[in-house]
């Protein structure tokens, strides 16, 4: 027999209601979702409402003691229905009033209560806030995941203010959770260190690289620049947490003057830095017409594939071209020279000094910052800037993967290991 629908208007609750108790295998798809906690219980509602919970928490029984079968018990199987009452889910800060099914064992099991899985992971507080944040590191802002959940707002008491307590405490948590971090455990040849701004807040963050080539977000500090209290505040911090001082390790910043005093100071001179070449690059750059840019940038490339004394000489040799007409690019140019070719001058392998030859490891998990804060038009002070900074590089760090070259990186470690003195190998560059 053909079946016709009617078409519901989106506030008839009681029609979506009774549309979900005949048509509950629309659900499926959903059940395993909520049961492995994918799905979590403020997406159920705001799709379509209690009475959808109660469908889910339904079929999920279901999927443990089979379908219900009027006027008798089924004969196989372990488990039983055991009829309904009420029960409480999270969602926010309230507890929302629903009939849940039970289940028991028959009475060779002792004929104790069996647990519906759906039921168990909606009944998980907390969980509403931790999804929160996920959606809002998505890119949902506030105010937009406050009209998605609006429809409900009156059954459940959830507010655009809710939403925001809710996810300053999640936040909050991740930002605890990142700072406690301990390093000890980790070898870390390679430490980035790098700023991003929000408004007029300035995070300066550090990436470390482990001798398997993964990556691990370490710690960041507010301020308003990297200046000389923000960095060395970060390193020593890092230090406190078991990154070995004493642990020769490479550096890759973008040329800041306060990084690389903050780095002697709390590591000692016997440290090796390397100037991103990105940076560095469009830095010199900026201080020439545009179409001279095309050559100064190959020039530069160029020298960047020699070994470190040949390549010296090529930009030495561009900078005294460059001096007469554009006396501040060349200026730029010399600034740092010899920083640019460190990891030439450890004789690293192309495919590594691609990759340790700018900040670009961290440079990306800054785009991945910037994705998901792009709706945040106002930043109200440096907490919240540092809040929404930890929870997306921690979410950004999830899609982490190794370091191009990274079965390379033994070589690095030899070099580290061996202690020549810095200046020792300046010369010998």
């Amino acid at each position: 027999m053909k079946r016709t629908y009617e078409v519901a208007g989106r506030s008839d609750k009681r029609a979506i209601a009774e549309f979900m108790k005949r048509e509950g295998q629309f659900l499926l798809p959903m059940v395993e979702l909520v049961e492995r906690t994918e799905l979590a219980i403020d997406e159920v509602i705001q799709v379509m409402g209690r009475a959808t919970i109660e469908a889910v928490l339904e079929m999920s029984a279901e999927g443990v003691a089979g379908p219900k079968q009027s006027g008798k018990a089924r004969e196989e199987g372990s488990t039983v229905w055991y009829g309904r009452q009420p029960g409480l889910v999270y969602l926010s800060e309230r507890k929302i009033r629903i009939e849940r099914p039970r289940l028991r064992e028959r009475n060779g099991g002792q004929g104790g209560e069996v647990e519906v899985p759906a039921y168990a992971a909606m009944r998980r507080p907390g969980a509403m806030a931790d999804r929160m944040l996920e959606i809002l590191m998505a890119g949902v802002s506030t105010r937009k995941y406050g009209q998605v959940i609006g429809d409900m707002a009156d059954t459940v008491g959830v507010s655009k203010s809710s939403v925001s307590r809710e996810t300053i405490e999640a936040s909050e948590r991740v930002l605890k959770d990142l700072m406690e971090r301990r390093l000890d455990e980790w070898d870390l040849l390679v430490i980035y260190l790098d700023g991003i701004q929000f408004g007029a807040h300035h995070v300066l963050a550090a990436v470390g690289v482990d001798t398997d080539g993964k990556k691990h977000v370490l710690g960041m500090r507010e301020g308003a620049s990297e200046n000389t209290e923000v960095t060395p505040a970060l390193l020593q911090d890092l230090v406190e947490r078991g990154l070995d001082p004493e642990r020769r390790r490479l550096f890759v910043i973008d040329g800041s003057k306060a990084l690389r005093k903050a780095i002697a100071q709390v590591f000692g001179q016997d440290h090796l830095v390397q100037r991103c070449r990105n940076h560095k690059l469009r830095n010199i750059v900026g201080h020439l017409p545009k179409d001279q840019h095309p050559q100064a940038t190959a020039a530069i490339r160029a020298a960047w594939k020699l070994d470190a004394k040949d390549g010296v000489q090529k930009l030495e040799q561009l900078a005294r071209w460059l001096e007469r007409d554009h006396p501040s690019a060349a200026a730029s140019l010399r600034e740092g020279l010899h920083e640019m070719f460190t990891i030439n001058r450890l004789g690293l392998p192309p495919r590594l000094r691609k990759c340790l030859g700018t900040t670009n490891v961290i440079d990306s998990t800054h785009s991945g910052v910037r994705q998901k804060t792009r709706r945040v038009t106002h930043w109200k002070n440096g907490a919240m800037a540092l809040r929404w900074a930890a929870a997306s590089f921690v979410e950004t760090e999830k899609n982490y993967r190794r370091i191009v070259g990274f079965d390379q990186l033994w070589m690095l470690k030899a070099h580290l290991d061996d202690r020549q003195p810095v200046a020792e190998m300046k010369m010998a560059g």
